[in-house]
């Protein structure tokens, strides 16, 4: 039997009468009355009627879930706890601070051991004082004392990416002492592996139109692949890890985890900034652990995942994209709201790209965006799953914004949802009909399909206490520094995923789009597309400068995901189809913590605790 739904004029319930249905199929009539005739209007709603046995679902076959929800909540990290490490931590926090902030060190000696710090995973802790050290460097620029920074290409290459990292709008004219009388850099630098490699790491930081600094690129590149063939193992490593991924578009933690390994290889290694890297590392990731366990008994709770099979279970995945966005552990509160946003995101994108026919795509898109409860009626019932899930979740971010900083936020996470909705029903269209779009119409709609913008948009209302006019139009608008990483996200995920699309019938790929608009080769497009990449992270770095009511926190959100795109998809689909590396990517981020001599510290704590009672006893 199915159900007649008369929506009575004089009634705010609803009325159900059962009516005969044929065998196969049911058929569900919504009927509202139409006011300014005053009749009943009636119509089927063809994506809640059809049953699933008529209907051609497809499938992406998608793995299950490498980490299972008992394991993660059996992990067991007591860095955090522990009275005596944190002691430890503060010792070590005051002697690094102190070599910060001495006055009479090396200025070279300055800069490299807050280069270490921040690679080291540390930065986080000297904020100020890096930034005073910083602000030295600048001021001792302008009155021309730093004739050795002049003169050295590694000091002078290390002090502008630093300054550059914090937002600082240093020229790339420093590097013109380094360039003959016809511009080219002087190839006795070659000899100069630190300095070809401090080059190489601060052309990342270029702008779009600094010829220099992508001369700069390729002089240090071709020179990098001469020199690891002539140097030690422990260098040629770090010259191969650079030419590999440069600095700039690492994933912070995990290069942190990297560093951390590779440093404590070298012999002119500070032992204090290396133990205190290490032990470091350990209680971050001790903090991480419960907030993904917490994370987890949400994703469960939900219970998503055992109810629409066909989607990908994908929470560790997601939350460690949280992780790439902000490690530090004050940014607790971020990392649990996005993660919930990923896991959402995650979740509906597959029920646009898989299992979801047009017809109940269209409707499911028009309810999201009334973002209206009585929509729900309209839906088949896996599709109320997702609508609630979502529904519930945002307004509970909206009552949490509104009651700790006052500020309505609804009808921008809606807006963002929404458009964001509409951009996965016009991919699910071209997938319909079998059409390729221009790869100029794919990339505007890509870039919004991505995701990254919601991401960007929930950060600005998390990080930020106060909202301005000028960001909240910003936010509206899809200002530049939510669309540049949209797009390096967008071609990322394209050159990884392209095939596994095809396959499962989606025509619509920046790829395929690409070749069928110039006629040219697979290898020309993925060429165009990973130099259109490169350009819109140039676009990205001058964000970082030029930006005036974002926020320093929203800036650096967006390089993070930008990041994150390359680690996911640098040897394929690491979020939908992750891999080995994937899993150890998560293992040395999250899951096993650095081997350090914790025993001895703990037998420490032992031993003090035993004399306690015992000298409790004695008294």
């Amino acid at each position: 039997m199915a159900l007649l739904a008369l929506q009575l004029p004089s009634s705010n319930h609803v009325c159900l009468t059962h009516l005969p249905t044929y065998p196969t199929t049911k058929t569900l009539l919504l009927c509202q009355k139409q006011k300014h005739h005053g009749q009943l209007r009636c119509f089927a709603s063809t994506a809640a009627t059809t049953s699933h046995l008529e209907v051609q679902r497809k499938s992406a076959n998608y793995q299950p879930s490498t980490w299972s929800y008992d394991f993660v909540q059996s992990l067991r990290n007591d860095y955090h706890d522990h009275e005596v490490l944190q002691n430890k931590v503060k010792k070590l926090d005051e002697d690094v601070r102190s070599m910060i902030n001495n006055e009479n060190s090396d200025l070279l000696a300055k800069l490299e051991l807050i280069d270490e710090v921040q690679r080291l995973g540390l930065g986080y802790r000297f904020e100020k004082e890096i930034t005073r050290a910083l602000d030295n460097v600048v001021l001792a620029s302008s009155k021309g004392y730093n004739e050795r920074i002049v003169k050295s290409l590694r000091a002078t290459a290390l002090s502008f990416r630093l300054l550059r990292q914090r937002g600082s709008d240093v020229s790339q004219d420093v590097f013109n002492s380094f360039t003959d009388e016809n511009s080219n850099f002087k190839e006795c630098l070659r000899r100069d592996v630190k300095g070809m490699l401090s080059l190489y790491e601060a052309s990342y930081l270029g702008f779009e139109g600094e010829n220099l600094l992508d001369e700069a690129m390729e002089f240090a590149r071709v020179g990098l692949e001469d020199l690891k063939i002539h140097v030690s193992k422990s260098v040629a490593e770090q010259i191969q890890h650079a030419l590999e991924v440069p600095l700039h578009h690492r994933m912070q933690r995990l290069e942190a985890r990297w560093y951390i390994e590779a440093y404590s290889k070298r012999e002119d290694a500070n032992p204090v900034v290396l133990e205190f890297a290490k032990l470091d590392f350990n209680i971050v990731q001790s903090v991480l652990q419960g907030e993904l366990q917490e994370m987890s008994r949400w994703w469960n709770n939900m219970g998503l995942s055992n109810s629409l099979s066909f989607t990908r279970d994908r929470l560790m995945e997601c939350f460690f994209w949280t992780v790439g966005i902000g490690f530090q552990p004050q940014l607790g509160h971020l990392r649990k709201q996005l993660t919930k946003v990923a896991a959402l995101v995650t979740t509906i994108d597959d029920v646009y790209d898989v299992y979801g026919t047009l017809d109940e795509l269209v409707l499911f898109t028009d309810a999201l965006e009334r973002w209206d409860i009585k929509a729900v009626r309209e839906l088949p019932d896996y599709m109320k799953l997702c609508f609630l899930a979502l529904y519930n979740t945002i307004n509970e971010i909206v009552y949490d914004t509104l009651k700790e900083k006052g500020g309505n936020i609804l009808p921008y996470l809606t807006k963002a949802w929404a458009d964001m909705f509409k951009a996965f029903l016009q991919e699910a269209k071209w997938s319909s009909d079998k059409e390729m779009p221009t790869f100029k119409d794919y990339l505007n709609n890509g870039w919004r399909s991505v995701s990254r913008t919601i991401f960007l948009v929930h950060s600005y209302f998390i990080l930020n206490q106060n909202f301005t006019k000028e960001a909240l139009e910003g936010l509206e608008n899809y200002h530049d520094l939510l669309r540049w990483p949209s797009i390096i996200f967008r071609l990322s995920n394209d050159l990884s995923t392209a095939a596994a699309e095809l396959e499962r019938g989606e025509t619509a790929n920046s790829i395929h789009c690409y070749m069928r608009g110039t006629r040219l080769s697979e290898e020309h497009a993925r060429k165009h597309l990973s130099n259109l990449a490169e350009t819109t992270w140039k676009k990205l770095n001058k964000e970082r400068v030029v930006n005036r009511f974002f926020g320093e926190s929203l800036v650096e959100t967006a390089i993070n995901l930008a990041r994150i795109a390359k680690c996911t998809y640098q040897y394929g689909d690491g979020h939908g189809a992750p891999d080995i590396r994937a899993k150890n990517r998560v293992l040395s981020l999250i899951i096993e913590p650095i081997p350090i001599p914790v025993e001895r510290v703990k037998d420490k704590a032992a031993v003090e605790d035993k004399d306690k009672d015992i000298e409790a006893v004695g008294n």
